[in-house]
Order: structure tokens, then C-alpha cells, then sequence
């Protein structure tokens, strides 16, 4: 097992429980035997907004960061997500987004699937690239509300 998914995992299993988990870069860092800024790392790109994670900060003090598994009921899920998607949304923050809801039971397998084919980068190859990430928002969003009725 990579390091980095070592890190994401021992995150995951602190927040099992409740949800919630405090850490300290260094103290994880050291537990783990590797530098903070690898705890910066996969902190900022797999405990995110659109995988479901809200990350708050803290400095001085000795200092922590707090990541909390984010819950909502279906309706307000699903108007943060279409607000948050904008009106411009890349591949790679779309698939986060499917791949979330997916794995929070919001959408079955076949769901996934066409959501992730239909706002790959592939479907938009014939689409000017100052385009597609609009044109994609504008699916995505037709999508997820008729998807999460």
C-alpha cells in the first residue's frame, strides 16, 4: 500500500465513528514516519468538498486540523451540489461529485455509470474546449435533478 493511501485510510477509521476527527499534521506525520505536508496532501485532494468533507484549520495552540464527513438530507444535497457546480464544472470535479454520491447510496451503479460517461471528456470531443466544461454543468445538473427526484 502507497503512503498516501496509508494516510486516507487511518483518516477514514478516525472518522468511522463519529463522523468527526481532529488531527495533528505532526503528531500523524510522525506516527506515520513521514512529513506533514504529505498530511497536507491527501488532505487537500481526497478530503474534499465534493468527496463529502468539510476541513477547517487551525493554527497556534499546537494547532489541528478538523475534517468532518459533511450529512445532509436529499433535498439540501442536492441544492448545494448544483449550486456548487456553477456554471462551469471540469471532469475531475464532476467524477469526485458522481463518485460520492455513489458512494453514499444516492446513486445506484447504472446511475453512476451514464452520469460518468455522459460528462467524460471524451463525449465533449467535437465540443470547442472554452465550452465543454459549461456544456458539461449544464448535463450534470439536468442529471442530478432528474436522477434524485
Amino acid at each position: 500500500m502507497n503512503l498516501s493511501k496509508e494516510i486516507a485510510g487511518m483518516i477514514l477509521d478516525m472518522l468511522s465513528d463519529s463522523g468527526t476527527t481532529e488531527i495533528r499534521r505532526n503528531d500523524l506525520a510522525e506516527q506515520l514516519g513521514c512529513v506533514p505536508s504529505q498530511i497536507n496532501y491527501v488532505i487537500s485532494s481526497r478530503f474534499t468538498p465534493e468527496h463529502g468533507y468539510i476541513v477547517e484549520s487551525r493554527r497556534g495552540g499546537g494547532g489541528y486540523i478538523k475534517i468532518t464527513r459533511a450529512t445532509y438530507d436529499l433535498s439540501t444535497l442536492k441544492m448545494h451540489l448544483i449550486n456548487s457546480i456553477g456554471n462551469n464544472i471540469d471532469e475531475r470535479s464532476c467524477r469526485a461529485h458522481i463518485v460520492n454520491l455513489h458512494d453514499r447510496g444516492l446513486l445506484e451503479d447504472k446511475e453512476a455509470a451514464v452520469m460518468l460517461a455522459a460528462t467524460a471528456d471524451k463525449s465533449y470531443h467535437d465540443v470547442p474546449h472554452e465550452l465543454r466544461d459549461k456544456l458539461r454543468a449544464n448535463i450534470f445538473k439536468q442529471m442530478l435533478i432528474s436522477s434524485m427526484k
